[in-house]
């Protein structure tokens, strides 16, 4: 179900399979983003302080395979380097992009089982649409079985986001999968499919949920507001996730007051948002590939801003309406 693209005309890229096999394991790599006050990056590795001890840590592109390896993942990833999106130092952002395909050769060099795990390389370049070029022709030529397109999520506008998802897409090979890193939220991913990406991960879904958070086709809701003190419905209704399922059905008939009651007290609340939360989105995506094999994805799109935006298309997001134009979905149609 490959997209048509022409000189003149973009449509929505549908994923290559959109029955994907079950899989044990999910994607790993070491987040370095996340250390980055205690790093130092060098063309050996980064070197960083253990958050645990303080002691002096070295991870370089050999040793991430090797630790990859050892664990048996399913799907690797290259070691790369990582600049946040809102740096105005454009001459360090062009420096990780090149750094990040030497150490790619790196990384296939020292991979020890490429018949049983796929590394995934990552397009890196900021918001610079040359770079991001420069690096997807550097990241295809070295024939990597998926390709994951990194450095978003840092805070840049979502016109911005959009405009390099859609950069990338169209030049990366139609039989891989296309894997966007660090992307949850429900509009952000279904605009990303219509871009043309295939895969999404994020700790949003679970993290928002310890801070009492339920997310819904209607909106996300915090359930430690008063309003839902005496709310005996469902975190959603209609929701089949084990907490929303009432127990004559198997689930734990969890309700709005419930999660209300103990998000503030105990840490039971953020586990059950955490069930429903990840389920919403695993349904989101499930109803998202039916829709692709049914050859409606853009009506889906509709239904799905319609209700989230309870039909006031003046809410829109307009970056949302814009990124989906360019690949003739018109939100805004009747």
């Amino acid at each position: 179900m490959a997209a048509q693209h022409s000189h003149r005309q973009r449509r929505v890229r549908y994923p290559l399979d959109p029955h994907p096999p079950a899989s044990t394991n999910l994607p790993t790599s070491f987040q370095m983003v996340s250390l980055l006050k205690l790093s130092q990056v060098t063309e050996e590795g980064v070197r960083f302080l253990s958050p645990h001890d303080g002691s002096p840590m070295l991870l370089t592109p050999e040793h991430s395979i090797s630790l990859q390896n050892s664990i048996g993942s399913d799907i690797m990833m290259q070691l790369d380097d990582v600049i946040a999106t809102t740096s105005p130092d454009h001459a360090r952002i062009k420096e990780a992009m090149h750094r990040s395909v030497r150490w790619l050769d790196r990384c296939i060099a020292a991979h020890e089982k490429p018949e049983s795990q796929n590394l995934f390389c990552i397009i890196q370049g900021g918001l610079d649409l040359e770079l991001r070029r420069e690096c997807c022709r550097e990241m295809v030529a070295r024939d990597t079985p998926g390709i994951a397109i990194g450095g978003l999520s840092g805070g840049e506008a979502k016109d911005a986001f959009c405009k390099v998802v859609g950069t990338c897409t169209q030049l990366l090979p139609e039989r891989k999968p296309r894997y966007v890193m660090g992307v949850g939220y429900p509009e952000d991913i279904l605009v990303s499919v219509a871009l043309g990406a295939d895969m999404f991960d994020c700790v949003w879904p679970t993290r928002t949920a310890r801070f009492g958070n339920g997310i819904t086709a209607e909106g996300t809701f915090n359930l430690r507001h008063a309003a839902y003190a005496y709310d005996f419905r469902p975190v959603e209704e209609g929701c089949q996730c084990t907490c929303c399922r009432p127990q004559s059905e198997g689930g734990l008939g969890i309700t709005r007051a419930y999660i209300h009651h103990v998000a503030a007290k105990e840490t039971a609340g953020a586990h059950l948002l955490s069930m429903h939360n990840v389920h919403h989105l695993l349904e989101l995506m499930r109803r998202a590939r039916e829709a692709i094999v049914e050859q409606r994805y853009p009506e889906f799109l509709k239904e799905y801003f319609g209700r989230l935006y309870a039909g006031d298309k003046d809410k829109y997001p307009q970056w949302a309406v814009d990124a989906l134009q360019g690949v003739e979905v018109d939100l805004l149609s009747d």
